[in-house]
């Protein structure tokens, strides 16, 4: 109790006393053991009360609030999502990392209402029951694939609501990259050792045949060295491709910050690639409107996107003899923000409506013979898929056989003002 408010209230105790003291007086039936005892409980009551004030109340004042702003100052500092929920599974506090990966995760509202994962329900009810910590998995499939172990437990908060009462803490430790550094071995091992074997099996050949009938036979060496020479740039061009998988798919759950502009990466790409088109007799060039095309990516990975696009245009459809890059700044009809499209349009012979799906897949290849003949890796169009996946864009390929083929790739447009507007509200007070 304050000691503004203690003060009248003493006064008034002491006024009511002494009105007793004095109507005992003047009917005069003074009772001496009366005037006693009610001053003593005056006395002892002015004393409890000034010690009430010293010892007890100013410290549920000043400490509780100073308590829960260093819980969230740890709270906002994990890295990994932590989430508070009470008996009731509804969600008291919730670290930046968690509305990050929940976006839909408000406080006060059930845990179900953004998290619907039954094994972590029920864990909840499980630790709620027996008391006892529990482990158990949860994995997301949108916008990518990630892992984590849930960690769930009891914790008694005295200050919190419910007077004691265990509450329920999540820690989701994120085990993504450790998986995919995983899958990403066994990837390599199984594919190295599936498309090395046939350049490996060529140059042993070739070399058995220098090393024995050939070995006088100088044009004979000449056109095997040079096959050769083919078959070692193959093989480095496939690992080289599959390590830049790999790394792709390791960080593809990773939002890329940079601002880069698509525009002049086409540009640069079409120049970079004008002497092979020039070598096949295609006619490349670029279509852009003015002015910048801002998304957020990674420059090297989009550099690549667009190298295999343009480079399968003039490999497989330059047989046409044009190939177009184009870009176009397209509104999202659903009011979700512009979106910058990348086309590539060739008039080559087109692919047939069963191989599209499947053109993204590793190592599929609508004719085996014309792309190894082309030197392609079968890897191009997997990159391009992943790369994507984590730069949030979509990928369509359109084509008809005889009528060429236009690859669609369309990236979030940058837009400073639209993310401010989409940060997320500071937690309410309790």
């Amino acid at each position: 109790m304050p000691a503004n408010s203690a003060r009248p209230m003493w006064l008034g105790v002491t006024i009511a006393v002494a009105v007793i003291v004095v109507a005992e007086a003047v009917g005069g039936t003074v009772d001496v053991a009366l005037m006693i005892s009610a001053s003593l409980a005056l006395l002892i009551g002015a004393l409890l009360g000034r010690g009430g004030q010293v010892a007890l109340l100013p410290p549920t004042e000043s400490t509780s609030p100073q308590r829960h702003a260093i819980a969230e100052a740890l709270l906002a500092n994990i890295p990994d999502p932590v989430i508070l929920v009470d008996r009731r599974v509804v969600v008291i506090e919730a670290n930046p990392a968690a509305r990050r990966l929940l976006p839909g995760l408000k406080l006060r509202h059930p845990l179900s209402f953004s998290l619907r994962a039954p094994d972590v329900l029920d864990g909840i009810e499980e630790v709620l029951r027996t008391g006892t910590p529990v482990r158990t998995e949860y994995a997301t499939r949108v916008p990518t694939e990630r892992a984590f172990e849930v960690q769930i437990g009891a914790l008694p908060l005295p200050d919190m609501p419910g007077g004691g009462e265990p509450n329920i803490v999540l820690f989701l430790r994120d085990l993504t990259e450790a998986r995919r550094l995983e899958a990403m071995r066994v990837d390599f091992v199984a594919n190295a050792s599936h498309e090395l074997r046939t350049p490996l099996a060529a140059l042993l050949g070739f070399i058995e045949t220098l090393q024995g009938p050939a070995r006088d036979d100088p044009r004979a060496r000449e056109q095997f060295l040079g096959i050769m020479r083919t078959q070692a740039q193959r093989m480095t061009g496939l690992i080289d491709d599959l390590l830049s998988l790999s790394r792709i798919e390791l960080h593809e759950h990773v939002v890329p910050t940079r601002i880069v502009d698509l525009g002049r990466i086409a540009r640069q790409m079409v120049d970079m690639q004008a002497p092979l088109a020039g070598e096949r007799g295609v006619a490349l060039s670029v279509e852009r409107p003015e002015g910048p095309l801002p998304v957020l990516g990674d420059r090297d990975e989009l550099l690549r996107v667009v190298e295999n696009l343009v480079e399968n245009a003039v490999k497989y459809g330059g047989s046409g003899g044009v190939v177009v890059v184009s870009l176009h700044r397209v509104e999202d009809p659903n009011g979700r923000g512009a979106r910058i499209e990348l086309r590539v349009r060739d008039e080559g012979p087109g692919i047939p409506a069963e191989h599209i799906p499947r053109l993204t897949e590793r190592f599929y290849r609508v004719d085996t013979a014309s792309s190894r003949q082309q030197g392609g890796t079968g890897l191009g169009l997997a990159i391009v898929k992943h790369t994507l996946n984590r730069h949030r864009g979509k990928l369509v390929i359109e084509s008809e056989p005889g009528q060429g083929t236009t690859v669609h790739v369309s990236l979030p447009e940058h837009r400073p003002e639209a993310e401010e507007a989409a940060l997320p509200e500071p937690p309410a007070g309790r």
